[in-house]
C-alpha cells in the first residue's frame, strides 16, 4: 500500500460532506459539486470531460503490460494457453463518472473505475483519468485501487479525488473486506498519485444507516420498474420501507462486518394492481434471507439466501435514482 502523506489529511467537514453526498451517476456525468447532466449526442465542447460513450472506447494504460482500448466498455486478451479458457480481461466500472478540473488547465477531466482480471479469483479495481487533448481522449493517469475493494462514494474538491472505500483491513480475506478508509488522489507530475489515506473504522449496520436506499434491480441483470419506488430504511436496530404498494418494518442485527439478517418483519395489507403486487411480493420473499451487504460503485448490494440460490437486492440513495427514473440503470 502506498505510504500515507502525514501533511495531507481529511477534515471531519470533509468526511461529513463525502458521505452526505454521492457523485455517482447512472447514465449522465456528475461533478463535485453535484449537479448532473444528461448524455449529450452533439459533438463535445473543447473543454468539456469525455462523456460517457468516449470513455467506453478509450483506450487505458496501466492495467497490463500494453494498453487496452475498450469496446464498449469491456476488453478481452488471447489466452494464455492456446485453447485455454483463461485470458486476461477488463472492463469500465458501470454508473461511475466524477469530473473536475484536476491539472488547472480549466479543461474538465473525467474519473472512472477500470477493473481488470488475470483469470484468477482476484478482480482488481483501478482509478483512471481521462481528458480532452488536442480533440483526442488521453488516458492521463491510472492507479491501482486494490483487490476486491468496495466503493461507497466519492467527490472531486481543488484537484483532490477522494474515495471512500471498503478495503481488506487487518486480518480480512481478500474476498471479504471491512475496513473503512477515505483515500485521496492527485495528479502530479503527469502521474495519478495516492496523496492520503486515512483509516475510518470497520463496515457496521451503521453505514446502511441515514437517508433511504431505492431499490433498481434484483439480481445483476434484472432493472426494475422506477415507479412506484421500491425502498428500504435503515433506523437503529429496525428496517422500514415501501415494497411499492405496502409498507413493511422489521428488526436488523448483525453479528460480523457485513453481515446482517431481519427478523419479525410485517406489512400493511393495501391491494394494488397486480404487477406491482407481484414484484413487491417477489422483493419481500427476497429481502426475507438477506445475510450480507456490501458496496459496488456506490450502490447497496444486499445479498439474500433464497430457494432459488444466492440473490442481490442492489439500491441506489434517492437523489442518484430520481436523476435518471427514465433510463435503464
Amino acid at each position: 500500500m502506498p505510504a500515507t502523506n502525514p501533511t495531507l489529511s481529511f477534515s471531519k467537514w470533509a468526511i461529513a460532506v463525502l458521505l452526505a453526498t454521492a457523485t455517482f451517476t447512472a447514465c449522465g456525468m456528475e461533478s463535485a459539486a453535484g449537479g448532473s447532466s444528461e448524455i449529450d449526442t452533439t459533438a463535445p465542447e473543447a473543454n468539456s470531460a469525455p462523456n460517457p460513450e468516449e470513455l467506453a472506447n478509450a483506450t487505458y494504460s496501466g492495467l497490463f503490460g500494453d494498453p487496452v482500448t475498450l469496446d464498449d466498455g469491456r476488453w478481452q486478451g488471447a489466452p494464455y494457453v492456446e485453447g485455454g479458457a483463461s485470458r486476461p480481461s477488463a472492463g469500465l466500472v458501470r454508473n461511475f463518472v466524477l469530473s473536475g478540473d484536476l491539472n488547472g488547465d480549466g479543461r474538465d477531466e473525467a474519473v472512472v473505475l477500470v477493473w481488470e482480471s488475470s483469470g484468477g479469483s482476484g478482480t482488481r479495481e483501478y482509478l483512471a483519468v481521462m481528458g480532452r487533448v488536442d480533440e483526442a481522449i488521453v488516458n492521463l493517469g491510472t492507479a491501482l485501487i486494490g483487490d476486491r475493494v468496495q466503493l461507497r462514494a466519492a467527490f472531486i474538491v481543488d484537484g483532490l479525488i477522494t474515495i471512500d472505500l471498503i478495503q481488506a483491513g487487518p486480518g480480512d480475506g481478500a474476498c471479504c473486506p471491512t475496513q473503512k478508509a477515505l483515500v485521496g488522489w492527485q495528479l502530479q507530475d503527469g502521474k495519478l498519485a495516492r496523496t492520503a489515506t486515512e483509516i475510518t473504522g470497520v463496515l457496521s449496520l451503521d453505514d446502511l444507516r441515514g437517508p433511504e436506499w431505492v431499490l433498481v434491480a434484483i439480481g445483476g441483470d434484472d432493472p426494475v420498474a422506477r415507479d412506484p419506488q421500491i425502498r428500504i430504511h435503515f433506523i437503529g436496530d429496525r428496517v422500514e420501507g415501501s415494497g411499492g404498494c405496502n409498507s413493511y418494518f422489521g428488526t436488523v442485527t448483525s453479528e460480523a462486518p457485513g453481515k446482517l439478517g431481519f427478523s419479525a418483519m410485517g406489512t400493511t395489507m393495501m391491494a394494488c394492481p397486480e404487477p406491482v403486487m407481484d414484484l413487491e411480493r417477489r422483493y419481500l420473499r427476497t429481502l426475507a434471507g438477506g445475510a450480507s451487504f456490501s458496496f459496488v460503485a456506490g450502490r447497496l448490494v444486499i445479498g439474500c439466501e433464497t430457494a432459488e440460490g444466492l440473490v442481490s437486492l442492489i439500491f441506489e440513495r434517492p437523489d442518484v435514482t430520481e436523476s435518471a427514473v427514465d433510463d435503464e440503470p
